[in-house]
This record gives structure tokens, sequence and C-alpha cells, in this order.
């Protein structure tokens, strides 16, 4: 059994209890496995940690419709517990970011991908823990084009921790970076949608986007950028910290990550799980929860998602 406390930010506790319908009441009949208690300006809940994660992404959903002032009833709070939150949205065909390679919209296309969006508005670190194909760095990378775009940063870093799943980067060919770059090809992937081929090369050339492994963050104080970890399911606690503690004036942080794909060797915990205890209710950090229902791959990603959280909870 685990214990977690959910910080419910820019919100009064009373927004949240003093709602038309008793909210805590009717989470405890949804989720009978876990022990829901409020407290203050937190919700202490204690069981199953993949129980727990559900339960943090409704709640992200229910402080997003109070601080909306939209109206929260029993029909609305279970169409957020069935994970229809964006059916709810006012605009369904989600909220443009920029104009990336030949004006496509970059989107934000699920509720909880505008919550990344919002999350930022008001912080300057924003975790964004999730499955895969929920759009986490997609969007992250987005956000950070559009700071470079509008001048709020002088430069971009992406950086991810260098653990193979499955694979041996030993054996390609080639120097480091030529032995990195298929691994942070999905970054790449993501800024070719935002930026002209000839100015992202001119990007990367002149160090303005910098793409490496998070060894490289070591020793550095990252000023003036907006910098993402991917894959950070895949730090160790001690990388984590190191990581976080690089931040520097002018800066944003986005951390993603999926729980459910840890690589880490013997078992390691990861950073990613302490972090997401420890810095509950720190000020100007955001924990952004995301589920199957943010998907935007292909129809199949979301049941094969679904069929193996089944299969784990058997």
């Amino acid at each position: 059994m685990e214990k977690f406390e959910y910080y419910i930010k820019e919100l009064h506790p009373s927004d949240f209890y003093d709602s038309e319908i008793d909210i805590i009441k009717y989470l405890k009949k949804s989720f009978k496995d876990l022990k829901i208690k409020p407290h203050a300006d937190k919700i202490l809940i204690q069981g199953d940690s993949k129980d727990i994660l559900n339960i943090c992404i409704v709640l992200d959903s229910i402080v997003y419709f109070l601080r909306n002032k939209e109206d929260l009833n029993e029909s609305i709070l279970s169409q957020i517990i069935k994970g229809n939150g964006d059916k709810l949205l006012k605009n369904k065909n989600g909220r443009v970011i920029l104009y990336g390679t030949n004006k496509k919209k970059i989107k934000a296309h699920t509720l909880n991908q505008i919550k990344i969006l919002e999350a930022f508005e008001k912080n300057d670190m924003v975790f964004a823990i999730g499955p895969a194909g929920t759009g986490k760095t997609y969007t992250g990378v987005a956000l950070a084009v559009k700071a470079l775009k509008n001048k709020e940063v002088k430069r971009i870093i992406l950086t991810r921790p260098a653990v193979e799943a499955g694979e041996n980067l030993g054996f390609l060919p080639g120097d480091l970076k030529d032995k990195l770059d298929p691994y942070m090809q999905p970054l790449y992937d993501a800024l070719k949608d935002m930026i002209p081929h000839d100015k992202l090369e001119d990007y990367i050339k002149r160090g303005i986007i910098e793409i490496a492994p998070l060894a490289y963050m070591r020793g550095r104080t990252l000023d003036n950028a907006f910098v993402i970890l991917d894959e950070a399911q895949n730090t160790s606690q001690n990388q984590m910290k190191m990581f976080l503690t690089r931040m520097g004036k002018k800066a944003k942080f986005m951390i993603t990550g999926d729980p459910g794909q840890i690589d880490l060797p013997n078992s390691g915990k990861s950073g990613i799980k302490e972090a997401n205890v420890v810095l509950q209710g720190i000020e100007g950090v955001e924990i952004v929860y995301l589920d199957g229902s943010d998907v935007i791959r292909h129809k199949l990603v979301r049941n094969i998602i679904d069929a193996y959280s089944k299969n784990n909870d058997k």
C-alpha cells in the first residue's frame, strides 16, 4: 500500500468541497480499493500505485473544471471518471499551440494535453505523466518551439536518459552522436513537424536547439532555455535530482515519463516516481496526468494499452 498526497492547487479548498455534489463521497464510491481522506488543501490517498495514478487523472480533471467555473454535477463527474472528460470541452476541436511546417496546425487535442498548456501559463516546471502515445513529448516540443519563436527563451534543450529498452547502443556503428541519433529520433520527428528542415539544421548547428543524453546535463546551469527531459521514467533518483537542479534563470522545464515503461537495470527505483511524491504542493511545479483517453495514434494503440493494463492487474 502506497501513501500519496494530492494538493488542490490554484483553488481554495472550499471550492472543491462546496460543489453541489459531494465529490469525495462520489470518489470513494468509484475507487473502492483506495482510502481517500480530505485534509485542508490536500487529499490523502492510500492504495495501489496504479489506482492512485488513475484517481490523480480524475482529480486533475475535476480541478480543471472547477478552475474554469464549470458546473460539476453527478453526470459530469461520472463522465470524467469514465475518461470522457474530452467530450465535455466547450471547444471540441482542441487548442492550437502554433503553426508548424507548411502551416500545419499543431494542437493540444485532449483535455489532459490542454492541461499541460495551462500548467505552463502559471508554472516554470511541469511534469507530464502517462502512457505511450498520449502526446506528452509532442505537446512539450510544440510549447518549446512556440516559446523560442516568441523569444521567451533563447534555446531549446531536449534530453533523454541513455537507457536501452532491450537494445544495446554499443553495437550501433559510429561515434557517440551517431549512436544516439536514432535513440533521439522521436524528438527530431516532432521538431520536423514544427520547423522547416533548413532552419532546423541551422538551429542545431548553432546550438539554439540541442539534443543530448542526460549525462551531458551534469554540472551545467540552463538559463534562458526551454528544457525537456523525455522518458524520465528511466532516470534514477539521483539523476532526476541532478537534472531538476540544473534549472537556471528564465528557464522552463518539462519532464515527461511513463511509469509503466521503466527500463532501469536491477529494478532500480524510477526518479519520476519519487519526484511525483516529493514535489506535490511545491509552488511553481505542476504535475499533469494523462491516460489512454489521450492516445492520438492509431485507435488500436489505446486498445493495446488497456489490454496490457488489465493483464497487469491479474
